[in-house]
């Protein structure tokens, strides 16, 4: 085989020109110098300034840097694959994203930032006990290793091999014979490692504000031309727009799921199982935010580094406003690609075999010279920012929680400085080598992630959660829930398989609640509870009735919709009847939001009257809960903009 031929002809099959390259290489040169100049000009002294950016962060650092670190090819290419077979419902987790960073900037991150923490094991520790913070350790290590950096690497790699024109391309070197994937999989890890393992999260951070503005640019750019390619030749954005609308009522808009945010199981089971109708609005999908943006240690750590709460709430919001924009971006061009496969040219260069290649397809087929160079841009920048905040975590957690813990409790900040730097190139290498083993069979890999992260959410929310808010919580109830988690979520998929994966993670969140609640008001290790202002015990008490009420209404309604089923003959469809409706949007997810809304209503009526409280319980400060105008009017516009898409995509 001669490979330098075999090279250069698939390269020439790609679409891409000189100036595209130029443009890649630019980007790629720009990058690794603005990384390596800021880890060479600030001296990194101590563990806050290689973790946590010394505390410098400002407020649009902080929320460029958590949209640099989510937008990866997992949403890129995993969503916009998700979207091309299933529709535009995988933008709910978009969009319920944007209101749970409002969430957690409001009730969460001022709490952590308040116990002064590195990492989320190292609050488990401080708040339960070290056996918890362990376990919480391995599993953040294993995700991020296995699942989040595996895929995000394999995605983009996937990307980038289909728009070069490089698939099945075997590259021989001496006697070993290794794929153009694993090739770009290497080159990726190499160019995020170069600037993230030496300077730490001021690098990650920094050169994330120049990411987003890629990722966002290049983004738009193709959204912009996937609307023209619908329209065709000689056609405007708004004729391309058109089109969509007319192709959705054409294929009898009420049945086809591909237009809408919620999906019917009835009309497209496929689709169901991984948006369950309303679920995504009140349903599982909350476990999955949650957890995400609250107590993700590569995610949260950018709110940590800020210099001020304050500062770090003004960074959720700007990410949050941010979240609103992606949908438009990652998911435009799976559903063009859906339009013209269906209705489109035909002679075009390759096909799309699985759902996951609808994004660089596009791209190779679609994109003008120049404007395709900026795409790849957007891709590159999506994977390789994701990359380094994750490397940037994973260092942290071994370092902090278990290096500095278990290892060397002694060890100096110079020496914990290089062992992370250790520990992510040790990562770097087992996901190199898992990669392939993984995920080689994978259609829509975006949804890999998420249902096996969901069999660990379920606990990481109630765990964290109400360790954060709850007086009452205890260590003991967070050991069971710790050694449970896994496994029921196990249970519940054998024997429940072919119910949807937000609905078994509901399901699981339910029971677990309910032990949680019930070891932890039975912990003998209680002590006095602290003296709370009468005006805070009011407020919390009124709130607690009102998520109370909420929560009855919500257990109540679920199960009248559930058992109305019973009933109804068995000829009724969902066309026909209020109830079968519901049921066929899987109304069942207000079990869930009724115990998520109950264990609301606990922790506040709990917290302003029970007479004890655990040992480790932290303090009570309602001040801490306290945000600037600005902060209440922004998130509100996000809430009602957020209304306005599911009311006119519903």
């Amino acid at each position: 085989m001669n490979t330098q031929m075999s090279l250069t002809e698939a390269l020439s099959q790609s679409g891409l020109e000189s100036i595209d390259y130029v443009i890649l290489f630019t980007y790629l040169i720009m990058l690794v110098s603005l990384g390596v100049f800021l880890s060479f000009n600030r001296e990194t002294k101590n563990t806050n300034d290689y973790f946590l950016a010394g505390n410098t962060l400002t407020w649009w650092a902080v929320g460029a840097s958590l949209i640099a670190a989510n937008i990866s090819a997992e949403q890129l290419i995993g969503m916009a694959g998700t979207a091309y077979a299933d529709g535009i419902a995988i933008a709910a987790y978009e969009i319920m994203a944007a209101i749970a960073l409002l969430l957690i900037g409001k009730f969460l991150l001022p709490i952590m930032m308040e116990q002064r923490i590195f990492t989320m094991p190292q609050f488990l520790r401080k708040r339960y006990n070290s056996g918890v913070g362990l376990a919480f350790s391995i599993l953040w290590l294993f995700l991020y290793i296995f699942i989040n950096l595996t895929t995000v690497a394999w995605l983009g790699a996937l990307a980038i091999e289909q728009i070069m024109g490089l698939q099945g391309l075997i590259i021989e070197m001496g006697f070993f014979h290794i794929s153009a994937r694993i090739i770009i999989i290497i080159a990726l890890f190499t160019i995020a490692g170069l600037y993230s393992i030496h300077g730490g999260m001021t690098s990650v951070a920094w050169t994330d504000v120049m990411q987003v503005v890629f990722i966002i640019g290049g983004g738009l750019a193709t959204a912009y031309y996937a609307l023209l390619a619908v329209a065709g030749d000689d056609g405007s954005i708004s004729e391309g727009f058109q089109k969509l609308c007319n192709f959705a009522i054409d294929r009898e808009y009420a049945k086809d799921d591909h237009f809408h945010l919620i999906i019917q199981e009835s009309h497209n089971a496929s689709a169901y199982d991984n948006v369950p109708g309303i679920a995504a609005i009140v349903g599982g999908l909350w476990l999955t935010n949650l957890c995400y943006w609250g107590f993700n240690q590569y995610i949260t750590q950018k709110g940590l580094a800020a210099y001020s709460i304050h500062e770090a709430q003004k960074g959720f919001l700007f990410a949050g406003m941010l979240k609103i924009l992606m949908p438009f971006i990652v998911l435009i061009p799976g559903i063009c690609a859906f339009y013209i496969t269906q209705y489109g040219d035909t002679n075009l260069q390759d096909t799309i075999k699985v759902s996951d290649e609808a994004y660089p397809w596009f791209i190779k087929n679609f994109m003008p010279t120049g404007i395709k160079g900026l795409s790849f841009v957007a891709l590159a920048a999506a994977v390789i920012s994701s990359l380094a905040s994750m490397l940037n975590s994973t260092s942290t957690i071994f370092t902090i929680d278990i290096y500095r813990k278990y290892i060397n409790p002694e060890a100096s900040d110079r020496k914990l400085v290089v062992m992370g730097r250790t520990a992510a190139i040790l990562a770097l290498i087992i996901a190199l080598i898992s990669a392939a083993p993984l995920l080689g069979e994978l259609d829509q890999a975006f949804q890999y992630i998420q249902e096996y992260s969901a069999f660990l959410y379920p606990g990481i929310a109630i765990v964290f959660g109400l360790g954060l808010l709850w007086k009452r919580a205890s260590g003991t109830a967070a050991i069971w829930i710790t050694i449970l988690t896994l496994p029921l979520g196990i249970i519940f998929k054998f024997i429940f398989p072919s119910v949807p994966f937000q609905f078994r993670a509901g399901y699981v969140f339910m029971i677990l609640l309910i032990l949680f609640v019930t070891i932890s008001l039975n912990s003998k290790k209680v002590i006095p509870s602290q003296s709370i202002l009468k005006a805070a015990q009011d407020l919390m008490k009124r709130w607690g009735y009102i998520m109370g009420g909420v929560a009855i209404a919500s257990v109540v309604a679920a199960t009248i919709v559930s058992c109305s089923m019973l009933l109804l003959p068995s000829d009724t469809t969902p066309e026909d009847n209020v109830f079968a409706y519901l049921n066929d949007i899987g109304f069942q997810a207000f079990y869930f939001f009724g115990f998520l809304a109950g264990a609301c209503a606990l922790l506040c009526l709990s917290n302003a009257r029970s007479p004890y409280q655990d040992s480790k319980a932290l303090p009570i400060n309602m001040a801490l809960f306290s945000t600037t105008r600005g902060y209440t009017y922004g998130a509100l516009s996000v809430c009602i903009v957020s209304l306005i898409i599911y009311i006119i995509l519903w």
